[in-house]
């Protein structure tokens, strides 16, 4: 009888053992700081149906000659961009390409804080979809410096940065040999918070707003109803 309770104590250590080892790495896996969030996207990228992104709840399946279902370089862009539940920082040297500006309207419709900013030149380009967005009421403001804003990044919800070469066009999303970088490293977020919360303060036009030529005394002036944003 003896050999036998031995035999029983034995197994029941050895089970015990095992379980406090699940448990000890259960606890360490989650104690162990998660690891940020970080993907490289190469361009140029396959053409596919970004339908079932911006309307995945829809019941109608899209007919256009594009693939369905696929997974791309863009459409992994266009995701990360819609992730966006607060805030949406975009700073890009040309803006032109019409599916990122269907996202920055999906978010702006959702209720997300959205804010743009562009190089003064560019903004003005055949296709330039900067006063689609300011239609819709974005603020979207132009870099007011003597040199190109060539900043191509964007930070969602203040905590995730998209940045690289691409700029913000068909042309680049389609044929350039380009790069994107998508990070959830705080370290590296928040110099480009604050590059872009300088920018932005040095373009608002509120600080260029002035007379610079002045109205006759006898001729009444109406008032602007056009509010800087």
């Amino acid at each position: 009888m003896s050999g036998m309770w031995t035999v029983k104590v034995v197994g029941l250590g050895v089970v015990a053992l095992s379980l406090s080892v699940e448990l000890l790495g259960w606890l360490l896996h989650r104690l162990r700081p998660k690891r940020a969030r970080t993907e490289v996207l190469f361009f140029p990228s396959e053409m596919a149906c970004l339908e079932h992104i911006f309307a995945p709840s829809s019941p109608q399946s899209c007919c256009c000659p594009l693939p369905h279902g696929v997974e791309t370089s863009f459409s992994r862009l266009v995701r990360c961009i819609l992730s966006a539940s607060s805030s949406l920082d975009v700073c890009v040297f040309a803006f032109s390409n019409m599916d990122l500006c269907q996202a920055v309207l999906t978010l702006r419709s959702r209720g997300v804080t959205i804010r743009v900013l562009c190089d003064k030149d560019y903004s003005a380009i055949h296709g330039s979809q900067i006063g689609v967005l300011r239609r819709a009421g974005i603020c979207a403001r132009c870099d007011v410096g003597s040199v190109y804003m060539h900043h191509k990044f964007a930070v969602v919800d203040n905590r995730l940065l998209i940045t690289g070469s691409l700029n913000w066009t068909m042309t680049a999303v389609q044929s350039n040999k380009e790069n994107v970088i998508i990070t959830e490293d705080p370290d590296l977020v928040r110099p480009f918070l604050k590059e872009f919360q300088s920018l932005w303060l040095h373009s608002d036009p509120a600080q260029y707003l002035h007379l610079s030529d002045p109205k006759p005394a006898d001729k009444p002036t109406t008032p602007s109803t056009d509010k800087p944003c």
